[in-house]
C-alpha cells in the first residue's frame, strides 16, 4: 500500500518538524508542497529526507489540486494535512491496522479533527470534533474549488475511522488574528458568489448523506448567508458560548468562540 502524505507550507519552520514525525511511521512518501518560503521550512524538509516542489500561491484549493497532479502514478492513497496539524497515535494505529483492509469500493476516509487555542484543547461549543475526510484513494478525490473552507470531495462510498487528528498552531495570537482576518476576505469571496455567480460554484453542500461537513455547508450557505451580518455573528456566539456551553473552556475558550464568533 502506497500512502502518499502531501503538506502545503509557507514559512512553517515552527510545526513542519512536528508534523512530519507524526506521519512517518504510515507514509510511503511524504510531499511538501511550499510557496517560496523565506524561514528555514525547506531546510528542515531536506534535513527529513522528504520530498520538495515549489508553486506560486493563488489558494489552497488550486495549489492542493495542482500538487496531485505531481504525485507518482503508482500511489494508492493520498493523506491531507496543514503543516499545524498533527496525528494522534490512536489514529496513526488506526490507519496502519485498518487502511489496508478497506475494499476497493471506498474512496476516501473520514476522522476527526480538533483544535487547540493558546495552548488549550477547545472541548465545547459545539464545532469539535469536526468529521473531516483526509484519506483519499488517489485519481479519486479532490479540493473542493473554493476560496475558503475547502473539503476534499469523492463520488464514491466513504468510511469512518474513530482517531483523531489535532490544529495545534504555535503562532501568537497577532498572528493567528490576522490569519482570520484574512480566512474573512477570502470567505467574502465565496459569499459573494453565491449572489453573483461570477465562478464556478463547487461545494459539498447536502443534507443527504449524514455527513457533518455537508450539512454544515447546506446550514452556512442556505440560511446563514441570508442573516443580516452582524445579527448571525452574534447569533453564531451565542450558540457557541452559551447554548453549547462553550463558556466551559475557560478564558481561552471565551477568546477562541468570541474572535471566531466575529
Amino acid at each position: 500500500m502506497k500512502l502518499v502524505v502531501v503538506i502545503l507550507t509557507f514559512n512553517e519552520e515552527i510545526h513542519l518538524f512536528r508534523c512530519i514525525e507524526s506521519v512517518k511511521s504510515i507514509a510511503s512518501k511524504v510531499v511538501i508542497v511550499d510557496s517560496f518560503s523565506t524561514d528555514s521550512t525547506l531546510e528542515i524538509a531536506n534535513t527529513l529526507d522528504v520530498g520538495v516542489i515549489q508553486r506560486k500561491w493563488l489558494n489552497y484549493a488550486s495549489q492542493f489540486n495542482w500538487a496531485l497532479t505531481q504525485l507518482d502514478a503508482d500511489t494508492e492513497w493520498v493523506l491531507r494535512i496543514d503543516s499545524d496539524e498533527y496525528l494522534t497515535p490512536d489514529l496513526v494505529a488506526e490507519i496502519q491496522s485498518c487502511l489496508p483492509g478497506i475494499g476497493p469500493e471506498i474512496d476516501g476516509v473520514y476522522c476527526s479533527r480538533r483544535m487547540t487555542f493558546q495552548g488549550k484543547l477547545i472541548r465545547h461549543g459545539g464545532v469539535f470534533p469536526v468529521r473531516v475526510l483526509r484519506l483519499f484513494r488517489y485519481g479519486r478525490g479532490e479540493c473542493e474549488n473554493r476560496w475558503m473552507d475547502e473539503h476534499i470531495k469523492v463520488s464514491g462510498p466513504t468510511d469512518d475511522f474513530k482517531g483523531e487528528l489535532i490544529d495545534d498552531n504555535l503562532q501568537s495570537l497577532t498572528w493567528w488574528t490576522e490569519k482570520h482576518n484574512n480566512y474573512a476576505c477570502r470567505e467574502a469571496v465565496d459569499l459573494l458568489n453565491l449572489e453573483y455567480h461570477f465562478m464556478l460554484h463547487d461545494s459539498v453542500a447536502s443534507l443527504t448523506g449524514g455527513k457533518q461537513a455537508g450539512v454544515k455547508r447546506w446550514l452556512k450557505e442556505v440560511i446563514y448567508s441570508r442573516l443580516p451580518g452582524g445579527f448571525r455573528a452574534f447569533v453564531y456566539f451565542f450558540y457557541r458560548y452559551v447554548i453549547r456551553f462553550g463558556f466551559l473552556d475557560g478564558q481561552a475558550g471565551t477568546a477562541f468562540h468570541f474572535l471566531q464568533g466575529f
